[in-house]
């Protein structure tokens, strides 16, 4: 049987993990056939975890104010770090290693045996939730963990940080796509290809719409590209709305231009007063340019006001 292994971020829900609620796509009559490797308590791990980091920590401050009280509450607020994190691994699909079939069951054996030396492995991801799903539509597992990051120089010894526990696994990010996250999600995929193997499954990679790439790199380059579009429409709305301006601004300053070259006409005009007090020395045609003028400087004048406001 020829299959795929997928790997991807989960959301890290506990309520859809632990089946607390039940949504469309799963089936409650085979909730119980659900493998849970691994249940406890968060904050209870945060305290094994970190408590007497946090100890050290706070003795070396003088401050009640920089001192931490609540290590999980701390990285609760963070906007750095996640109190957890989650992956999910699939070996096939529906199709081919659907729920209650002969496959989906193996499937099942090579996720359960993948996910019980998990922790051996991922020494800096402290594993406090592990399930296997077997009522939806193909088996697959959600593994939440906690990254310990150890020996480190800036605020507690022992802190949470999926960069700095990677690094210690030995992964680094070398660019956007190819992150420390992808680089260790795909070696545990070898881990599981290999083991899916010993399961009699026959494994394959990639397809015609991503060659190379796995699910998280695949959402990822799809994510990227669409913010790309997005900046280039909004640059050329951009462009659209500055073009308008350009024209409206070229136009009051054509206005200006004839108006300012009439008023050059109408200095040379010497206008006198009769004894009758009549205008004399200017002609019906140098009038009525000066009521256009008039009428064309104020319409002008409103304009480049009004294109002032608006920039």
């Amino acid at each position: 049987m020829a299959v795929k292994i997928s790997g991807m971020m989960g959301t890290g829900s506990m309520g859809h993990n632990n089946r607390k609620f039940i949504t469309e796509n799963v089936d409650p009559a085979r909730t119980e056939q659900n493998i849970t490797l691994c249940r406890e308590n968060l904050k209870q791990v945060y305290h094994e975890l970190f408590d007497e980091a946090l100890a050290e920590y706070n003795a070396k401050k003088t401050k009640t104010r920089d001192k931490i009280p609540d290590y999980y509450r701390h990285i609760e607020k963070s906007k750095q770090e996640r109190l957890f994190h989650e992956v999910i691994f699939q070996i096939g699909n529906k199709d081919n290693c659907g729920c209650e079939t002969p496959e989906g069951e193996r499937a099942a054996a090579a996720l359960k045996e993948f996910a019980e030396a998990f922790q051996e492995r991922n020494p800096h991801l402290r594993v406090f939730n592990s399930v296997i799903h077997m009522d939806e539509a193909t088996p697959h597992i959600h593994i939440d963990f906690v990254p310990v990051a150890t020996e480190q120089k800036r605020g507690l010894a022992k802190r949470v940080s999926l960069k700095q526990a990677l690094a210690q696994q030995g992964f680094t990010g070398q660019s956007k796509r190819q992150t420390e996250w992808n680089a260790w999600v795909n070696s545990e995929k070898l881990v599981l290809e290999q083991i899916a193997q010993q399961h009699s499954f026959e494994v394959i990679h990639g397809d015609g719409g991503r060659p190379h790439m796995s699910l998280p790199e695949y959402k990822e380059a799809a994510r990227e590209l669409e913010a790309a579009r997005q900046e280039i429409e909004a640059a050329r709305a951009e462009v659209s709305e500055l073009q308008a301006e350009k024209e409206t601004l070229q136009g009051t300053v054509k206005e200006l231009k004839a108006a300012k070259k009439v008023s050059l006409d109408l200095e040379r005009i010497k206008p006198e007063e009769t004894m009758m007090g009549n205008i004399k020395g200017v002609t019906l045609k140098e009038i009525k340019q000066l009521k256009a003028l008039a009428v064309r400087g104020a319409e002008a004048e409103q304009t480049v006001k009004q294109q002032v406001n608006t920039i």
